[in-house]
């Protein structure tokens, strides 16, 4: 028995040789066979660094071989991500960065087409060219967004930031030293504060220039900047000092100051010439150099120099730094300027959820077209913001972010150097067909000056902070604040989009009438009514509303409502598909019966002698794409949709287009109406799959980068010209117009076409879309060229 067991034993040590280094063969990664870096002994330092950020976000760096060096954006992606936040104890990452968002990096790069499948424990397990081995710039230094929540137990920080905490600029402000100015928003000029620890610190103003000004402006919102009055603000440094210096008391017979005494000195001490001279006496001047070229987007990007920790640096022969900026047209209500300066007209920003965001688009040759996202950055973006109005560029988004554009794309690898006064006047490249599509359009998001227009409106009772009664805040003969309800009543999608964008909630997806089904425990008394908005307005108060309330249902059920998102659809027709498809057929009676039941035809046809005639119908192809960021869909739900037994369909949207025909001064002389029975992807773009279909009873939508298309030959979709007259007219296509659906923007969702008919054939010229050409393009519109497009069947 024993020697059967040693027998056994032997055999298995045997087995376990021979099988033992055959496995570790296997598992032991070879060099030649992978692309990934040697891992270093010691553990990996990874920090994240750049301006201006959070401190869970940024540019990241890597500590290999004594040095810090940055990752090359070449391949990167959101699995990249997740390795590098892990590595710094964040859960996970919520986005990356491209082209240096964070600022350029410097030294190495030490890593380049960086490919991780999303599980490794490090950045370095993940295959990549090898540690140094790139064909990168900085200008393509990646950067990391991590989700703001730690791991459990993670004790190593890991090198989160790449500063010290007190010398990291984040947050700075402008503090107005006259009593009047702090009052009226937006701040235009004071002394230059930034954040520091728990509290607010100045800036020595030895050696500042005017390129610092500049740079101060534009991270606060503002185009520009103005010339400080610096005598006004060392005169009242000057006069508090002596005030100081030999303070006047009034002392009565018992030795005490006397009341007068006392208010007098409460007075002097509010003063803005005692608050500058305390500011400088504070010690608390905690940046005394700032070295900026003009061009940076942020006032971290400069060169600083900061007082030494525990030194006293009191700013001997200077001051608090003091700016003065000069806010763009949208901004300049309370800042007392006559002459308000002017914006690009050859530029715009298109799609974007809030103000000063969206989508690039340049004018030449009176139309508009896009920007490709080609070497796109915040030096670029930022001379787009401050030519509109707005500060420096907070972001310089790529890849279709605020939606595609339509039409020609303009512009390639923009270039701007920083001192440019427009995008024109930067370098770029001129587009061709295969460098770019409208997948790849630039925008950008810009800083703004703060307002608080925020502090005046609330939602309630909703379910999220997205949703729920819009209340306002208004002031009594007295002075006293108090919250109230908009009436329901006139309300509609223009004034919910007005209301979410003063919340800086985005778009509206609704706007409600009728408010019963939202919790009103809380429900305050009504304080405005009769709201009609254009939907451009910044907030409630810009819109018309009566001068006293007047709502017929006042109860709490009645007020005002809005559901609020980040995205929304946009609908365009293809306005060449009109103009290639337009034919007139003179169609008999009894084939029009249907149609007549739906109100297809003009009022005459009701006197005709049916079944016998006909009518004569302006047909054409319609083609509606959806170039938003969220999907198209009627508002109502199928519970509601109304079925039609004649056609044999559902209508989910009663009226989904117009079609006009209008004379010179815009009086209409024929009109239809299409309603959506059936909306529905009948085709996308390359990559997309299509999610609403209307067989069996299915859903109804728009898919983004998905088309409808509604052809000529089928009920309804046609002018009835019986009626009109020989002449030149406008056409005009209008998708949504009752706004019954919110879209990211409006203006495109009408189309016009020159129109002439002269009794047997119709000529179409010029079809475009309402915002796609010039103000003056539109001023030639009455211009009819005689040129033949399609003549009757």
């Amino acid at each position: 028995m024993e020697k059967s067991r040693r027998r056994q034993q032997f055999a298995f040590s045997l087995l376990l040789s021979l099988w033992l280094p055959c496995c570790l063969a296997q598992t032991t990664p070879s060099n030649a066979a992978t692309l990934s870096p040697s891992p270093q002994t010691e553990r990996l330092k990874v920090r994240l660094s750049g301006y201006p950020r959070k401190h869970n976000e940024g540019r990241v760096e890597l500590f290999y071989k004594g040095e810090w060096g940055t990752i090359c954006d070449d391949d990167f992606s959101i699995a990249n991500a997740n390795v590098l936040c892990r590595q710094l104890g964040f859960v996970s990452a919520t986005g990356w960065t491209h082209s240096a968002k964070y600022g350029k990096g410097q030294g190495k790069i030490w890593l380049d087409n960086v490919l991780c499948n999303g599980g490794e424990k490090s950045i370095e397990f993940c295959k990549s060219r090898g540690w140094g081995n790139s064909d990168c710039t900085h200008d393509e230094d990646a950067g990391v967004v991590c989700k703001d929540e730690r791991i459990p137990g993670f004790v190593d920080s890991n090198v989160i930031d790449a500063q010290v905490d007190e010398n990291r600029i984040e947050e700075v402000r402008l503090r107005s030293v006259v009593t009047m100015s702090r009052k009226k928003l937006p701040i235009t000029e004071g002394v230059v504060e930034v954040k520091y620890k728990d509290g607010w610190a100045q800036i020595c103003d030895l050696g500042w220039t005017i390129k610092n000004t500049h740079v101060v402006c534009g991270m606060l919102g503002f185009p520009h900047e103005r010339k400080v009055n610096k005598n006004f603000y060392k005169r009242l440094k000057k006069r508090a000092a002596e005030k100081v210096s030999r303070p006047k008391v009034n002392v009565s017979a018992g030795g005490r100051q006397t009341s007068k005494a006392k208010a007098n000195s409460k007075s002097k001490q509010s003063s803005p010439g005692k608050r500058l001279y305390l500011d400088r006496q504070k010690n608390h001047f905690h940046i005394h150099s700032v070295e900026c070229t003009g061009t940076e987007v942020h006032l971290a990007a400069c060169p600083l120099e900061f007082s030494k920790r525990n030194a006293t640096f009191t700013c001997e022969g200077g001051m608090a730094a003091v700016v003065s900026c000069m806010p763009g047209p949208l901004f300049m209500q309370n800042s007392g300027l006559k002459k308000k300066p002017k914006i690009s007209s050859t530029v715009r920003l298109k799609g974007g959820a809030r103000l000063g965001e969206g989508r690039v688009e340049v004018l030449k040759d009176n139309e508009w077209g896009t920007v490709c996202d080609d070497r796109w950055n915040l030096l670029s973006a930022s001379i787009v913001c401050r030519e509109l109005g707005f500060g420096s560029a907070k972001e310089a988004l790529t890849g279709a972010r605020m939606g595609q554009g339509m039409g020609p794309i303009y512009m390639n690898e923009v270039k701007c150097l920083g001192q440019e006064k427009s995008i024109w006047n930067c370098p770029f490249k001129n587009i061709t067909s295969e460098d770019c599509q409208h997948t790849e359009d630039a925008a950008v998001r810009c800083n703004l000056p703060y307002m608080g227009l925020e502090n005046s409106i609330r939602l309630t009772g909703g379910r999220t902070r997205y949703e729920g009664r819009v209340e306002l805040l208004s002031s009594d003969s007295n002075g006293t604040q108090s919250w109230g309800l908009v009436c329901g009543e006139t309300w509609s999608t223009k004034e919910a989009m007005v209301a979410c964008r003063q919340l800086g909630l985005g778009y509206a997806n609704q706007g409600l009438q009728e408010t019963w089904y939202w919790d009103s425990s809380n429900v305050t008394d009504m304080i405005m009514s009769g709201v009609k908005c254009t939907g451009n307005e910044m907030s409630l108060s810009q819109c018309q509303h009566h001068k006293t309330v007047s709502c017929q249902k006042a109860a709490a059920k009645f007020a005002a409502g809005v559901i609020c998102s980040d995205t929304a659809s946009d609908l365009v027709l293809d306005a060449p598909l009109v103009q290639q498809t337009v034919y007139i057929e003179d169609r008999p009676l009894h084939m029009l019966y249907c149609a007549a039941e739906e109100d297809c035809l003009s009022k005459s046809a009701a006197k005709a002698n049916w079944p016998y005639g006909h009518r004569r119908l302006l047909r054409f192809s319609s083609q509606i794409h959806n170039i938003g960021r969220a999907d198209f869909k009627p508002k109502a739900g199928r519970h509601s949709w109304i079925w039609h037994a004649c056609h044999g369909h559902y209508h989910s949207m009663n009226i989904f287009t117009h079609y006009d025909l209008m004379n010179a001064n815009g009086t209409k002389v024929a009109e239809g109406h299409k309603a959506s029975f059936c909306l529905e992807d009948s085709d996308c773009q390359e990559g997309v799959s299509k999610r609403y279909e209307c067989a069996n009873f299915g859903d109804q939508g728009i898919t983004v980068g998905c088309w409808d298309l509604y052809r000529h030959d089928i009920d309804c979709q046609w002018i009835d010209i019986t009626d009109v007259k020989p002449g030149n007219y406008i056409m005009q296509i209008v998708i949504n117009p009752n706004n019954e659906v919110a879209e990211s923007d409006f203006t495109n969702n009408a189309m016009k076409c020159n129109c002439k008919y002269d009794g047997h054939r119709i000529w179409l010229h010029n079809c475009h879309i309402g915002d796609a050409f010039s103000e003056e393009a539109e001023r030639r519109f009455e211009k009819y060229p005689g040129q033949l497009n399609n003549q009757i069947n």
